[in-house]
C-alpha cells in the first residue's frame, strides 16, 4: 500500500492551517454527541523517499476551541479541563506508519494538558498534486479514539437517570492540506 502511492513526492511540506481542522466529538447526557473544532494547526510532515519512514510534528491552540457555545469553551479552557492559561498547546509526534490489511496506520505520541500518551492514526491518504498557486499540495484524513481521562481529564456529573454527563471516549478527526516547502535530495 505504502508503495504505491500515485505521484508520490519526497520532501517537506508545512500544514496548511487554513484549509486544514481537528474535529472532535463526545457522548453527553449519555444520548447524544456534542461536537467542536479546535483551531490554530500548524506542523511539518516529511515525506521520506519509503513512505513508511515518513514524520509528522503538528501543534493545534487549545484555546480556539470552539462548540458553538461561548460558557462550555470557557468551561473546557478552564482547569476542569485543558488548563489552557498553563497548556497553551497540544503536540503530535510520529512514532512510526505501518499497514494492517487495507488500512494505514500512523502512530506517535499525544500531548494533551501535559500528558503524553501514545495514539494510533487511521490515515486516509488524499494525494498529492498542483495547487491553484502553483505549488504542490498533500492531503490526508485520519481518525482516533482517545480516553480524556488518560490525560487527566476527569470532570464529570452523575446524572439522575445514572449514567455520567461526558463519556471518557472521545473521536478525533483530523483533515490536514498541506504545502511542499523543500523537496527531497534527488
Amino acid at each position: 500500500m505504502l508503495q504505491n502511492i500515485p505521484g508520490y513526492l519526497p520532501g517537506t511540506y508545512a500544514i496548511d492551517g487554513a484549509h486544514s481542522n481537528v474535529t472532535f466529538s463526545i457522548r453527553h447526557m449519555m444520548v447524544a454527541k456534542v461536537r467542536g473544532e479546535i483551531e490554530g494547526l500548524e506542523g511539518t510532515i516529511v515525506l521520506a523517499e519509503q513512505p513508511e519512514d515518513s514524520t509528522i510534528e503538528a501543534t493545534v491552540d487549545p484555546t480556539t476551541i470552539n462548540t458553538k457555545n461561548a460558557d462550555r469553551d470557557q468551561h473546557l479552557r478552564s482547569g476542569d479541563f485543558f488548563a489552557t492559561e498553563e497548556h497553551p498547546a497540544w503536540t503530535f509526534r510520529s512514532t512510526g506508519a505501518r499497514v494492517e490489511g487495507d488500512d494505514l496506520f500512523v502512530d506517535g505520541d499525544l500531548q494533551i494538558k501535559g500528558v503524553t500518551k501514545p495514539v494510533s492514526l487511521l490515515v486516509e491518504f488524499g494525494g498529492i498534486g498542483p495547487d491553484t498557486w502553483g505549488g504542490t499540495r498533500a492531503g490526508a484524513s485520519a481518525r482516533t479514539r482517545i480516553k480524556r481521562s488518560d490525560f487527566g481529564i476527569t470532570w464529570n456529573v452523575a446524572i439522575e437517570s445514572g449514567g455520567v454527563m461526558l463519556s471518557d471516549d472521545v473521536d478525533v478527526e483530523i483533515e490536514i492540506s498541506s504545502v511542499l516547502q523543500v523537496p527531497a535530495e534527488a
